[in-house]
């Protein structure tokens, strides 16, 4: 049964579970989490009746679900499926598009790595999470795109260890401590490093990131960090940061769902966590992985934060009072054909204000605050 609150259904895509959403000129790219999909376009110039009008498959073993579009270019993820899958000859990157046509997507290059994860783009600059041989798990890269058709690596940055090849050892097990997704504001990077917590970097000389500070809380709390966000205005005189913990590959199973942390980043050096929020459904129990907490929209226009949140849908969460986060509205879709649960995993706004809702198994539900 459908649950809107605040919220109301202005129209639905049926399309494959996607991981990630953008929407520019009234155009919606998604990418899919299981290959052979890779990338659907769809027409929302009306937002009732959205129509498919093209569509990129990836080769079997290969992952596509991360997509971003500025200035008519679109840039894909390719990483290896499933993710963790060691292959010596899979080669990934990022693929890039010309979508001046949307309906006729026409590839002009690639980037290559040995993958790409998460990764944003302002048009000019790539701030992602490559893989790169010599590394052990994702590293913070920057690549310049200001000539689609050639882009050109700018800096590395990585976690002490992460660089067996030059003969660091890490102090943790596998690719628990890797770059997972950066995001730039002014000259900073806040790039989130799964269990190892995020890192705020110093990019006023792009080509030389340098470590201002961290903080990684896990362990204790066992979730890893999926996306550290800076809000661009100050609320209530501080600097606020989002920090989403990712419900998946929790240490120490059972556990209960991941939630949302605010960070105090007025003093960069010593960040500090001093609040967060979980849904009022949730009572502490230990629940299965995709419960709780997966991204919010990573363009904040004001206090009120959409938030996809797994088995919860989508929230609206109210940070006016950062100590005293509230949900505002909320909507949880129908359970998909062929899933067991609803699994709300990216939003996005438009330029018209609608919110846009992919589900990680089905559908593309698109929204209107009330």
């Amino acid at each position: 049964m459908v649950v809107a609150r605040g919220l109301k259904v202005v129209g639905y895509a049926d399309c494959a579970g996607g991981g990630q959403i953008v929407v520019r000129n009234n155009v919606a790219y998604v990418g899919h989490v299981l290959p052979p999909k890779g990338t659907s376009i769809i027409d929302v110039s009306d937002p009732a009746k959205p129509r498919q009008i093209a569509e990129i498959e990836v080769p079997p073993g290969t992952l596509s679900h991360k997509v971003r579009v500025e200035n008519s270019i679109m840039l894909v993820n390719r990483e290896a499926f499933p993710i963790g899958r060691r292959d010596p000859d899979f080669k990934g990157g990022l693929e890039v598009f010309d979508v001046s046509r949307p309906s006729q997507p026409k590839r002009i290059a690639t980037f290559a790595a040995r993958g790409m994860h998460r990764f944003t783009f302002d048009g000019s600059y790539v701030y992602g999470s490559p893989e790169f041989d010599g590394f052990v798990g994702n590293i913070v890269g920057i690549i310049d795109f200001r000539n689609p058709e050639r882009p050109q690596e700018v800096a590395r940055w990585w976690m002490p260890g992460q660089w067996i090849a030059g003969g660091e050892r890490p102090t943790w097990q596998g690719p628990a401590h890797r770059c997972h997704h950066p995001i730039r504001l002014g000259d900073r990077l806040y790039a989130s490093y799964w269990h190892g917590g995020f890192v705020i970097l110093d990019i006023r000389d792009m080509s030389r990131p340098k470590f201002v500070s961290g903080l990684d809380w896990s362990p204790p709390f066992p979730w890893p960090t999926h996306t550290a966000l800076p809000v661009p205005f100050l609320i209530r005189g501080r600097r606020v940061m989002l920090v989403a913990d990712e419900d998946v590959v929790r240490l120490g199973d059972p556990a209960p769902p991941a939630f949302l942390w605010l960070v105090d980043i007025t003093d960069e050096t010593r960040p500090i966590p001093f609040a967060s929020f979980q849904v009022d459904d949730e009572d502490g129990s230990d629940k299965p992985d995709y419960t709780g907490l997966h991204q919010f929209c990573e363009e904040v226009r004001s206090t009120e934060i959409p938030v996809a949140w797994f088995a919860h849908g989508l929230r609206i969460v109210d940070i006016a009072n950062p100590h005293a986060p509230r949900e505002t509205a909320a909507f949880i879709p129908d359970v998909p054909a062929g899933a067991k649960r609803v699994q709300s995993n990216d939003v996005c706004y438009d330029d018209r204000g609608l919110i846009y809702l992919i589900d990680r198994t089905r559908g593309l539900h698109i929204l209107e605050r009330i």
